[in-house]
């Protein structure tokens, strides 16, 4: 109970970012149809979500976020990072280490939506 079990991004261009995120993290998505915006679903290893149709206009970069923002827990940071850099993200904040714990880092997909990346490193100094 009280855990995140469904995410969401909005999207002003849902073919392209269901691409991006299919690349990056090897989601897959499926089209429902028979709704009011362009929505799918999500299938991830771990919890499911959806990608919808933004219902308002994008905002600025470099403002926060006005949201939840999830980390995606990923085998090799660096190589990830890449990755989403040549397919269009961006980096929002550089890769740092949580102590002991891991390294942490933000980007922003192509739609400008901040998500993190988490690679676990009991050795992250």
């Amino acid at each position: 109970m009280n855990a995140v079990i469904y995410f969401e991004i909005q999207s002003s261009n849902p073919e392209r970012d269901t691409q991006f995120y299919s690349e990056i993290f090897g989601w897959t998505f499926h089209r429902v149809d028979g709704l009011p915006i362009q929505y799918y679903q999500i299938e991830t290893a771990g919890i499911h979500g959806g990608l919808l149709e933004r219902p308002a206009q994008t905002p600025p970069t470099h403002c926060g976020t006005n949201a939840f923002t999830c980390s995606i827990e990923v085998k090799n940071f660096d190589a990830t990072a890449a990755k989403i850099l040549a397919n269009g993200g961006q980096v929002a904040m550089e890769k740092f280490a949580i102590a002991g714990k891991c390294w942490q880092g933000y980007f922003l997909d192509p739609d400008h939506n901040t998500f993190g990346l988490v690679q676990v490193d009991p050795n992250a100094a």
